[in-house]
């Protein structure tokens, strides 16, 4: 692959395991493989959705990936550089262009800054603006560019609206000058129409300043309307990666049907086809043998609970599923 192909991120066979401790010497018994074994590729300008229940380790692989955990085993590609071979000191400088909008924006914001500080904090930190009039400049265009007024720039936190807050976030994220946002369930938390606007502002966003983003949640419609391509998780692994059109229109991995499934549709045709879901999601600590799947599939047979299934190739351009039913017969 050329470089100028090459995506702005690759990830390869990452893994994060977080040890069980027990015991008075709290010696490591067990561990939570959170992620087993991730890949993915986001292109420049690009939407990737990952998508899955809760603790199926989404959250796990955006802060992997920023090195907030540090994983196990793997690789982060970003430009083309290993950023989990960099120390802090060589890592430093890639902070920048990596940044993140956590799901609840009032607990991600210092309640004692006011919003101009809270904005311009990293620009400091950065060494962006020539000063502190410059930045101050700078914190000005960038609320009016998610939709807030200049004029609150001294107030707290605590007096904006959580759709509000949420723009702040999103303007102290932009104020580095990132080329990849990971957005970790950004809009969850929002009213639905606030959620549109939050939406809508991200789109805008991402045509104007060619930003890729990881859109990580578990809400398929907010995935239908923003994502490019979509990568569904399921106990630490990706069991299916697709266009978003085609993940839709033809999910192959029977737990893909039955998260779609379970969105309310206005179609009788579609919630006349039910795809059950029974069960919970087994422990990380202690994952199934043979497909992780295996315990609450509908579709399930003998080889899936002895053998683990690869991810394999399929029709459509990135197209790929963890299941032996589309494997090719033998």
């Amino acid at each position: 692959m050329s470089a100028a192909a090459a995506p702005l991120l690759r990830v390869e066979g990452l893994c994060t395991w977080f040890p069980v401790r027990a015991g008075l010497l709290q010696r490591t018994r067990s561990w939570v493989r959170a992620v087993d074994g991730v890949d993915l590729e986001i292109d420049a300008g690009r939407t990737v959705a990952l998508v899955g229940e809760s603790g199926c380790g989404k959250t796990t692989v955006g802060r992997s990936i920023l090195r907030l955990e540090e994983p196990r085993s793997g690789r982060v590609l970003f430009d083309g550089t290993d950023l989990l071979a960099l120390s802090p000191g060589e890592l430093r400088p890639y902070r920048s262009q990596l940044q993140i909008v956590f799901q609840d924006p009032m607990a991600s914001l210092d309640p004692r800054m006011r919003i101009r500080d809270v904005i311009a904090e990293g620009m400091a930190a950065f060494g962006i603006g020539e000063g502190a009039a410059e930045r101050t400049d700078r914190v000005v265009a960038l609320m009016r560019r998610v939709g807030l007024d200049a004029d609150q720039m001294d107030r707290y936190p605590h007096e904006f609206s959580g759709g509000q807050r949420q723009r702040v976030c999103i303007a102290r994220a932009l104020a580095v000058e990132p080329r990849l946002l990971i957005c970790d369930e950004s809009v969850s938390a929002l009213d639905v129409s606030i959620q549109a606007q939050i939406l809508n502002l991200l789109r805008e966003l991402q045509d104007e300043l060619e930003l890729a983003y990881l859109f990580i949640t578990h809400d398929l419609g907010v995935v239908r309307y923003l994502a490019d391509s979509v990568c569904v998780m399921y106990l630490g692994q990706i069991v299916e990666t697709a266009e978003t059109e085609q993940l839709f229109e033809s999910p192959a991995h029977p737990y893909t049907r039955a998260l779609l499934a379970a969105v309310p549709s206005p179609d009788p045709e579609r919630r006349s086809r039910p795809h059950p879901l029974e069960g919970d999601v087994p422990s990380p600590a202690a994952p199934p043998p043979g497909c992780r799947f295996h315990t609450r599939c509908p579709e399930v047979f003998e080889r899936c609970r002895e053998e683990a299934p690869d991810l394999v190739a399929l029709a459509g351009p990135g197209a790929a599923a963890r299941c032996f039913l589309c494997h090719a017969p033998e």
